[in-house]
């Protein structure tokens, strides 16, 4: 599947790129083994951050300065890396889903980057990062109707689909045999992507059961 990001994208926030990761996973439950790498994971970034740290981290500082460049409030649209950490650090815990969904964030919550995973078989053709017009909605993944509006969302052939703040409905992840690509927001540029793309892939393979994964950066 080809991905670009958008020429108004790139002269905003020039330091946007993509990390990408192109897998095959049987979607299920948490294993033991997952559920305690992520509360053991979750126990270590309590102790490391504090509430008025969490937005100095670099990958978190950086989204929440395209948010700013693009006319969105990341304090009103707090993007999804900062707002799981803010819940770790206060000790609220985090929904356990499916084991993809469980690396997925716990790579995020790791890294700073927001990272959203996609059910490719509900994407239609080239994918593309762009700045949602405002006024813009989707239905949301566990909410109502979700403002994207002034937002970096990705865009298929179907329409908008997922941001680094809240993905659709659409293409989420649920359980079963998956096609799925999982896609790690940068906007403080590529060089940071490959370790936790490296990472990323490693808790695949251990928790999830994938072998041959794809990854690609776009910039």
């Amino acid at each position: 599947m080809y991905f670009s990001i958008s020429e108004e994208i790139r002269s905003t926030c020039p330091d946007t790129a993509l990390g990408i990761l192109h897998y095959r996973a049987s979607v299920e439950q948490n294993s033991p083994e997952l559920l305690k790498a992520f509360e053991e994971t979750m126990a270590a970034l309590a102790s490391s951050y504090q509430m008025d740290t969490i937005a100095k981290n670099p990958h978190i500082a950086s989204t929440r300065g395209a948010y700013k460049a693009l006319g969105k409030s990341p304090h009103e649209y707090r993007n999804a890396a900062e707002a799981m950490l803010r819940r770790v650090v206060k000790q609220s815990g985090l929904y356990h889903i499916n084991n993809v969904v469980e690396v997925n964030n716990c790579i995020s919550v790791s890294s700073g980057y927001s990272i959203g995973s996609y059910d490719a078989a509900r994407l239609k053709g080239s994918v593309e990062l762009r700045r949602a017009p405002e006024g813009t909605h989707y239905p949301g993944i566990g909410k109502g109707s979700v403002n994207i509006g002034c937002l970096p969302v990705l865009y298929d052939t179907e329409g908008p689909f997922g941001n680094p703040t809240s993905d659709s409905q659409r293409a989420m992840v649920q359980e079963g045999p998956r096609e799925i690509l999982s896609v790690l927001y940068s906007f403080d540029g590529p060089s940071g992507l490959t370790p936790w793309l490296e990472r990323f892939a490693g808790m695949l393979r251990q928790y999830c059961g994938v072998t041959d994964i794809d990854t690609q950066i776009i910039e």
